[in-house]
This record gives C-alpha cells, sequence and structure tokens, in this order.
C-alpha cells in the first residue's frame, strides 16, 4: 500500500522546535516521515536531523530520505532507549530539538495484517515492531480475567472492564479469538448500552495495544532521557493522542519546571533555593497545549484528539 501522509500539528511543531538552520535535531517517531521532510526543509546545509523508529515499515519507507539527503540518517530503534540510542550517535547533550509523536500511525491502522483495528478485519497482532514477541492474541488467549481487567481499566479507561474481561475468557474456552472483528463483535456484545459514534470496542483496543507495545513505560523513559539529550534551549515537542500520554508528559513538564512549594515553612530566598534545589528545574513550559484547528481537522479527521506539548531545556541557573 501507498500512504500520502499527512503529519499532524505541523505548522505548531515546527515553530515548537524553535528551527535553526544549522541546528541539530531527533524525531523521535519517523512513522511515514511527513514531519521529518518539514524539518529538513527548514534545516540549512550544516543542519542535521537523525530519526528512530521500530517499525520495520517505517525503516522502509524512510530509505530513500536517507539516499537522497545527506544530512538525515535513521535508526530501527524504540524511542524509550533514546537516552542510549543518542549516546551511541555522539548527540547527547547535543540536541536543538526532538520531536515526538506518540501512539499509532494511520499506515499500521489501515494495514489489516497488523492487527491494530477492528474496521478491517485481520489477525489480532498489534505489535509496533514485528520483532517483539508479545501479541494482542497471546494477551486475549493466555492472560487470565483479572489482568485483562486490569489492561481494559488502566490503559483503556473501560467503565465496563470486567465484563468484557468475563467475556473474553469464556469465549476462549470455546475456541481461540485470533481476529480482530472476533474481538470486536465479542466486546461490542459484553459492553452495556446503545451502539454510538465511537465503537464499543474501542477501549479495549487502545487499552490490548498499549499493553502489547509497553507505550507507557516507553514514554516515560524517552521524556526522561530527552531531557539531557537536549543542550541548552533546545526545545521537546510531544504529541499525545489519548488523556493517559497527555497526563504523563504534562506532569513531566510540569516536576521538571517547578521548584519544590517550601516557601511557607522554610525562610529561604530564590537564591537559596536555587542553590538547594536547581538542578531539579530543567525545563521552561513554553505557551499553552496546542490542538488542531478545523482546517487542519477537515484535512485530518484523526488529528482531532492530537494534543501538543512544547518544554525548552533551561540552563543550569536560568529562572523557569
Amino acid at each position: 500500500m501507498v500512504y500520502t501522509h499527512i503529519p499532524v500539528l505541523l505548522t505548531e511543531c515546527l515553530q515548537g522546535l524553535k528551527l535553526k538552520p544549522d541546528g541539530i535535531y531527533l524525531d523521535g517517531t519517523f512513522g511515514r516521515g511527513g514531519h521529518s521532510r518539514a524539518i529538513l526543509a527548514k534545516l540549512g546545509p550544516k543542519g542535521r536531523l537523525y530519526a528512530f523508529d521500530r517499525d520495520a515499515a517505517a525503516i522502509e519507507a524512510a530509505a530513500p530520505l536517507v539516499a537522497a539527503d545527506e544530512r538525515f540518517s535513521i535508526t530501527r530503534a524504540n524511542f524509550a532507549t533514546l537516552k542510549e540510542q543518542t549516546q551511541a550517535l555522539g548527540i547527547y547533550g547535543k540536541l536543538d530539538g526532538i520531536l515526538l509523536d506518540i501512539g499509532i500511525s494511520s499506515p499500521q491502522i489501515d494495514d489489516p495484517e497488523r492487527g491494530f483495528s477492528f474496521e478491517h478485519d485481520g489477525p489480532l497482532d498489534m505489535r509496533m515492531d514485528q520483532r517483539a514477541t508479545l501479541s494482542a492474541q497471546e494477551i486475549v488467549n493466555t492472560y487470565d480475567e483479572g489482568q485483562l481487567a486490569f489492561i481494559f481499566k488502566t490503559y483503556g479507561e473501560e467503565r465496563f472492564a470486567k465484563r468484557a474481561a468475563r467475556a473474553i475468557v469464556q469465549e476462549r474456552a470455546r475456541a481461540p479469538i485470533t481476529r480482530t472483528r472476533q474481538l470486536a463483535q465479542l466486546l461490542a456484545s459484553a459492553i452495556p448500552g446503545a451502539p454510538g459514534p465511537k465503537h464499543k470496542a474501542t477501549r479495549c483496543f487502545q487499552a490490548l495495544r498499549i499493553a502489547v507495545n509497553g507505550e507507557l513505560e516507553a514514554l516515560r523513559a524517552a521524556l526522561a532521557g530527552a531531557v539531557d539529550a537536549l543542550a541548552p534551549g533546545g526545545r521537546l515537542c510531544v504529541i499525545s493522542f489519548h488523556s493517559l500520554e497527555d497526563r504523563m508528559v504534562k506532569n513531566f513538564y510540569q516536576e521538571n519546571s517547578t521548584l519544590p512549594d517550601f516557601t511557607r515553612t522554610l525562610p529561604l530566598t530564590e537564591d537559596e533555593l536555587y542553590a538547594r534545589y536547581g538542578a531539579q528545574i530543567k525545563l521552561k513550559v513554553i505557551g499553552k497545549p496546542c490542538k488542531a484547528g478545523q482546517e487542519e481537522l477537515q484535512r485530518n479527521i484523526r488529528a482531532r484528539s492530537a494534543t501538543l506539548r512544547v518544554a525548552e531545556r533551561l540552563g543550569v541557573r536560568e529562572a523557569a
């Protein structure tokens, strides 16, 4: 299949990165390269863009760009290993900007063989990295009822997580659950309520995908690694697509941009606070969270849930 990639919040990302023609940047989620190509278009001859992706299809899609532009290179890697990968590349602490477009890409959704969506029938897979051994089929057919309910409740915020889990366990006792449509129909019957605009299996499918790919753990590791991978003044731009991700990014930015509130109990001056705790202040939050406008939504309805948050790496003693 040939895809025309529509990068989400592209203008806002380019502004958030505050691109410098000779800067060094990282696209931690190449996908099909929409953001990467736009970044390269803004860079000069001495600029450099590195990219990561764990999906073999994304690495294949990047090959023509690697061949055509010596300023660009890509590594097959999970952005959870951002710190280790940037250290190996010799760019740790030198990056002028990092972009993380979290979550699933349209090519992954639209390929039935990847098993991410119930809109097309396919194998119950959901692996972003095809080298991984854990699939959605294994979780659905081997995890016990309590484990399944935990996944649906925690990662999908599904109100009827226990009912969904119980229905799966009962069904798989008769025959294995191996197809996306099979699981979606089962969940639609198990979860109460009339059919609505959002399929009743949506939250459980999201939860399974997150569990299969360790998405929240990967995001947590990527954020931690990104802060010190940035040079002072470097920008971190993160696009999230659901509340769990966005809450994690928001809290991480706050934790790294705010001094401990000891002023009510300790008579410390601002200088004394920074002397004791200033090393904890590594980021400055830039602007407010960005959402797609109506014009973008008309072009790409999948941007409706996207949220962009931007932060800047501070020097040792800058005020947040």
